[in-house]
């Protein structure tokens, strides 16, 4: 509370963020059509600007529910790589599908040439509008939510169309234990820039 944000303790088993972030919806009473943003752990590094503009989609459109973000992928080794969770969009930049697999697979070109398509890397954001993240934690897990461990499939699930903003950066995130190196070398970078502004 010293810098005028409200803070609340929520229970220490919830199953993922937006379980965490439901209870605390509750329990600061926020109004049904409140927005709430959910930043996973694993994004320490993220630009507040992308926390606007995620949260942004949602504020923009009535119909709007949830939105998430990805930025364009361009190494051919995160194609691959089951820690980087990929999205590929419709014409009108929603989901259509979340996975750790390659997407979207392409039959008969190498990844180098697939990269310069339409591929990219999921951020771990998501906004909300509070009635429905209410309505969305109390929906049982999904199939493909178990199969890739991916929470945001349970909503597509549903019939649920979620808006992807599409990131110039790639924030640093967490995707395995090597990456915790970089995000502090990266922390102590702004720190010094910091200090002597």
């Amino acid at each position: 509370h010293a810098h005028g944000v409200a803070c609340v303790l929520t229970r220490t088993d919830h199953a993922s963020g937006s379980d965490r972030l439901a209870e605390a919806c509750e329990k600061l009473g926020l109004a049904g059509d409140d927005i709430v943003v959910n930043v996973q752990g694993d994004e320490p590094l993220i630009d507040p600007a992308l926390v606007r503009e995620t949260a942004a989609l949602v504020a923009a459109r009535r119909d709007c529910v949830m939105s998430t973000a990805a930025h364009v992928l361009t190494d051919a080794d995160d194609l691959r790589n089951p820690n980087v969770v990929k999205v590929v969009l419709d014409r009108s930049g929603c989901a259509l599908y979340f996975s750790r697999a390659p997407i979207p697979s392409f039959r008969d070109a190498a990844p180098s040439s697939a990269l310069r398509r339409r591929c990219f890397r999921h951020i771990g954001i998501y906004a909300f509008r509070r009635e429905f993240l209410l309505r969305y934690v109390r929906w049982p897990k999904s199939f493909l939510e178990k199969a890739e461990k991916l929470e945001q499939l349970r909503a597509l699930e549903n019939g649920v169309r979620i808006r992807v903003l599409i990131s110039k950066d790639r924030p640093v995130g967490v995707d395995v234990p090597g990456d915790v190196r970089r995000v502090e070398r990266r922390l102590r970078q702004k720190r010094r820039a910091f200090q002597g502004a």
